[in-house]
């Protein structure tokens, strides 16, 4: 079973249905203990740094991310749940991250002629082999939906790069951990692909 950790942020539901879909067992989840138990773990989110912070502290959530995040087994962090597995971000400049990696998140700058936020489908290209990209196109077309990129300091976790203006880190992967500013549930074939991939490592 895959725990989808619900610390009320939105779009949750999309990946449930994206898991459905794909014949993952999976459950919507904000007790920690519950999560602690499955088998694997996604970590999903859109809205603000710092409410996504505040909300996870509220919910007695942040140690138990800690704690899966630490304990082997598969996890996946999608879009506001990339950016919170950092240190920090301009969005929200006095709220601490969960620091599982090291790193920041920066907002596109104004001055590059492109909409900001950046919506729709853009390619990655691969910065190694990552387990969750098996099978996948030479360079995947996939969904986002962002207005603040990442900025890994090691450059070794990082696992897939994009362009919009400037080029930045549109998934990372160390050990146990992934992670993606791109939505999966929201990328078609290419998606579900990688969800499979994920749910496979659990088993």
């Amino acid at each position: 079973m895959i725990a989808i950790i619900d610390y009320g942020a939105g779009n949750i539901m999309s990946v449930r249905k994206a898991l459905d879909y794909i014949g993952c067992e999976a459950e919507v989840t904000s007790d920690a203990s519950k999560i602690l138990a499955a088998d694997g773990a996604i970590l999903p989110g859109v809205g603000s740094f710092g409410d996504a912070m505040d909300n996870m502290a509220r919910s007695n959530l942040v140690s138990a991310v800690k704690e899966f995040a630490a304990s082997g087994k598969p996890f996946l962090g999608i879009c506001l749940g990339l950016q919170i597995l950092f240190d920090k971000s301009e969005e929200s400049p006095n709220v601490q991250g969960l620091s599982i990696f090291g790193g920041e998140v920066n907002r596109f700058p104004s001055d590059m002629g492109l909409k900001i936020p950046h919506i729709g489908w853009n390619s990655i290209e691969y910065n190694r082999d990552c387990p969750i990209f098996k099978g996948l196109p030479e360079t995947p077309y996939v969904y986002f939906v962002h207005s603040y990129y990442l900025n890994a300091y090691d450059k070794s976790a990082v696992a897939a790069a994009a362009d919009y203006g400037i080029k930045f880190h549109a998934a990372v992967w160390q050990d146990n951990v992934f992670a993606t500013q791109f939505h999966p549930e929201k990328s078609g074939s290419v998606g579900l692909q990688i969800l499979r991939n994920f749910a496979g490592l659990t088993r």
